[in-house]
């Protein structure tokens, strides 16, 4: 009865959506906005470019620690002061990034606005569900969908605009006025539930948070880290890895014979949840790896400014948000979710196979991107309304933050493995190409003499002597060969990512036969 009691009717439901969708978003569009800021930073500090990687790697560890733990701190203060809490956190610390005067503080404040971002996503997904009677969960979950998908989106094209006309301390400042009108809106409007007492200091699960942050502390470090540093070679590497496995071990052991544990495993007990999990975690991978993928191509290979870059985004993301609502009302009409899935993975795939065959190394015109990217945004509608309502369907009262926890924590971390899977896939097939192009390339060949000759009439014209003008022509070669590597790595990338969500489809509609049997469950506690 407690659920209903949160159900929430006319202006008040308006205002408590809107609030959380903001909180959403303020934390989605700060996980990209600094993507395109990074060059900008790194010459304002004076850091090198591992430093400067810093300043995503922190955010994203203090993100992640903190989701799964984000059901147990609502019920220890209650849900809406701790949401109030995390606002006025994630607020403060956006001040103190945009003041950051050394690389340290700037790296110490991201970590922070990442512990304070963290619970933003997951409660507000609470709030909005707990918000709608059953019925209407499914445009519930569209509306909170619209934040979570365009987000990410919305970064790129607004941090280069800020970056271009105002400078990157102004990335962090647009967070103050929305943090300070959310942060009055909550303590104003949000409704705690009334869940089970509060824990007494001495029964707190401490060594769970520990063995928490240690696992999921680890291993993202590893996953942001480990194309860099060289993967296994490297001993800190090897070390964060061992780390993580030994503290997933124990803390799964913890947690499932604590009496008062920081995560309830055994909600995953629900079939659904356990489906929706995965796939949340499939849907993080396929979000965070397209979004990560084509402005780096745009900008590397052809060219573009981060603004360009980012605009290109925008048709797929209002797409997604068109299709939001038609998504909700057709599983509202009980059309099954399963199909939804389905359908949004074969139009991921076309996507994938269209980015395939359309890029080039010099001549992709933004309108080539433009019917691609609308098909990437139909797909996204349809995978991210019915994969949560799938996960959150069969749970009641307090499982459906814990379920809503688990769901968000996979689908960062399946974004955190979709960016460190592509930029490794992507430098090893980078070389392959690159050698296998150069045994191709015989230095005795016509073609390539030929090619190599009136390079260097062109550089002779302009004034070189004839043997830099020989020299800068293999170079111009040379340079040609590596685009052309490059760009058979995006093309090896979109083909990979298409066959992985062509592959989930038969999975997928198998759920089908079990949904019956294992809607029972969700009344374990």
């Amino acid at each position: 009865m407690q659920q209903e009691s949160l159900v929430e009717y006319g202006s008040r439901r308006v205002i408590i959506t809107i609030t959380a969708i903001f909180c959403a978003l303020l934390e989605i569009v700060d996980t990209t906005i600094v993507n395109v800021t990074l060059n900008d930073m790194r010459g304002n500090m004076g850091a090198t470019l591992s430093e400067i990687g810093w300043v995503i790697t922190a955010y994203a560890i203090g993100n992640v620690i903190v989701v799964p733990m984000t059901s147990w701190l609502s019920q220890q203060f209650g849900r809406r002061n701790y949401f109030a809490a995390s606002i006025i956190i994630f607020t403060i610390s956006s001040f103190l990034c945009g003041n950051a005067t050394a690389m340290w503080e700037l790296i110490l404040f991201r970590f922070i606005q990442g512990i304070g971002g963290g619970a933003l996503l997951v409660t507000s997904q609470t709030i909005i569900t707990e918000s709608y009677p059953p019925e209407k969960r499914g445009v519930a979950q569209a509306i909170y969908g619209l934040g979570v998908i365009i987000g990410p989106t919305l970064g790129p094209p607004l941090g280069g605009y800020i970056t271009d006309n105002y400078s990157w301390p102004y990335i962090f400042y647009i967070n103050i006025p929305i943090g300070v009108i959310a942060t009055l809106l909550t303590l104003q409007f949000v409704r705690s539930p009334k869940y089970a007492e509060k824990k007494a200091i001495n029964e707190i699960d401490f060594l769970g948070i520990i063995l928490l942050a240690i696992t999921v502390g680890c291993l993202q470090f590893v996953l942001e880290r480990g194309q860099e540093d060289d993967w296994f070679n490297d001993p800190t590497i090897t070390l964060f890895t061992v780390m993580s496995a030994l503290g997933l071990f124990f803390f799964i052991w913890r947690e499932l014979t604590y009496k008062n544990p920081i995560v309830e495993l055994r909600v995953l007990k629900n079939g659904n949840l356990r489906v929706g999990t995965i796939l949340s975690f499939i849907l993080g991978f396929g979000l965070y790896g397209s979004t990560f993928i084509i402005p780096l191509y745009t900008q590397s290979t052809l060219g573009w400014t981060a603004t360009q870059s980012g605009m290109l985004m925008i048709p797929a993301a209002l797409t997604t948000a068109f299709m939001m609502p038609i998504i909700g009302k057709l599983l509202e009409k009980g059309v099954p979710q399963q199909y939804l899935v389905a359908l949004g993975m074969l139009l991921f795939f076309v996507y994938s196979l269209w980015g395939y065959m359309i890029i080039t190394p010099a001549d992709t015109g933004s309108d080539a991107f433009f019917w691609m990217l609308i098909v990437r945004g139909v797909g996204m509608g349809l995978l991210f309304i019915p994969i949560t309502t799938l996960a959150l369907s069969s749970l009641k009262g307090q499982q459906i933050g814990q379920g809503a926890a688990f769901t968000g924590m996979m689908r960062q971390l399946g974004g955190s493995f979709g960016v460190a899977l592509i930029t490794t896939f992507m430098a090893r097939q980078n070389m392959v190409h690159r050698n296998d192009l150069v045994s191709k390339l015989d230095t005795n060949d016509p073609d390539v003499i030929n090619r190599v000759n009136s390079l260097a009439h062109g550089f002779a014209a302009k004034g070189m002597d004839a043997g830099t003008a020989v020299r800068s022509g293999y170079k111009v070669l040379d340079y040609s060969i590596t685009k052309q590597a490059a760009v058979m790595s995006y093309m090896d990338v979109f083909l990979y990512l298409g066959l992985m969500f062509l592959i989930c489809i038969p999975f997928v509609l198998m759920v089908k036969a079990k949904k019956a049997a294992k809607l029972d469950p969700s009344a374990m506690h």
